[in-house]
């Protein structure tokens, strides 16, 4: 079979241009390696979504993920190793398992989050470790958090943070930051945003849920605990997009595109946290995959 579209990745991004490929009576299969939902399923609470007051980022995974699935659409859960297209324009995406065809292919690959690499990381990610401050920030409102990073967007998290916490605890690897002077400047500035540098995470503290952290100083190597339900990882992010590279125009790892989500090679798109944006949030992932969608509609006419 060759489908009219084959989506790699099953997040926000992903899901959203098969709905509208589905509605509009197109073929999907959605390859997805690990879990359908992709970073938002592990968020709490969303409340930044237009029209839904408050819902948790599984919930609203789960929903759109049922969405597809009620309009006909494949999914296999396989990890795409490479693209390929042929002379006669048709695309080759061969996974772990398979060898699928199709006449254009969406990725939606998003990326990882740089993590700690600790014991239990994973058993605490959205249940006490965050990594977006706009998505989780609100939650926090009269409450102290804390932060790890020394880069831009871990300053602009720790500034953003202030609008809600009374106080943002931010811990560097090293002693100074990263980033722009601006941003540094602001945070000296701000009054609730407390600096501690050379501060090494050693271990995470609960059971089911976050409940403290264990720093190592880098200098004088003493061990200090902090009690708190909540962290936030700003080390950077991850993309995946190298095994595609003959196929795109790369930038720091990430996929540039036009406007219309096109990619330079035709009937190739790229969606979400994937490609080189400005702004990360859920309804721009959203955005993303129906621009994409609409472009495949009119490049499959």
């Amino acid at each position: 079979m060759i489908y009219d579209s084959i989506i790699v990745g099953g997040g926000a991004s992903g899901m959203s241009a098969a709905l509208y490929l589905l509605r509009n009576n197109k073929s999907v299969l959605v390859l997805e390696k690990e879990n359908f939902g992709g970073q938002i399923a592990n968020s709490p609470k969303v409340e930044n979504f237009p029209s839904i007051k408050e819902i948790s980022g599984l919930d609203f995974s789960d929903h759109l993920f049922q969405q597809i699935v009620d309009l006909g659409a494949s999914f296999e859960l396989e990890d795409v190793e490479s693209i390929k297209k042929d002379e006669n324009g048709i695309f080759l995406v061969t996974t772990n398992y398979n060898e699928y065809q199709s006449k254009t292919v969406v990725l939606a690959n998003g990326v990882k989050h740089r993590l700690m690499n600790l014991p239990r990381e994973d058993d605490f990610i959205g249940n006490g470790i965050s990594f977006c401050a706009v998505c989780d920030g609100p939650m926090l409102k009269g409450k102290e958090a804390y932060l790890i990073g020394d880069a831009n967007t871990a300053m602009q998290y720790a500034i953003l943070l202030t609008d809600y916490c009374t106080k943002v605890h931010m811990f560097t690897l090293f002693d100074h930051f990263f980033g722009d002077q601006i941003l540094i400047d602001k945070v000296k500035a701000n009054s609730k945003i407390f600096v501690t540098h050379n501060m090494n995470l050693l271990e995470y503290k609960g059971e089911d849920k976050l409940t403290g952290l264990v720093f190592e100083n880098t200098i004088d190597k003493n061990k200090r605990e902090y009690q708190t339900d909540n962290v936030f990882i700003c080390i950077g992010q991850i993309p995946q997009n190298d095994r595609f590279a003959d196929l795109l125009v790369l930038d720091k790892g990430y996929v540039i595109t036009n406007e219309d989500m096109e990619t330079k090679t035709p009937g190739l798109y790229a969606v979400g946290d994937t490609r080189k944006k400005g702004v990360r949030q859920l309804v721009t992932a959203c955005n993303d995959g129906a621009i994409a969608a609409l472009s495949i509609i009119k490049y499959l006419s």
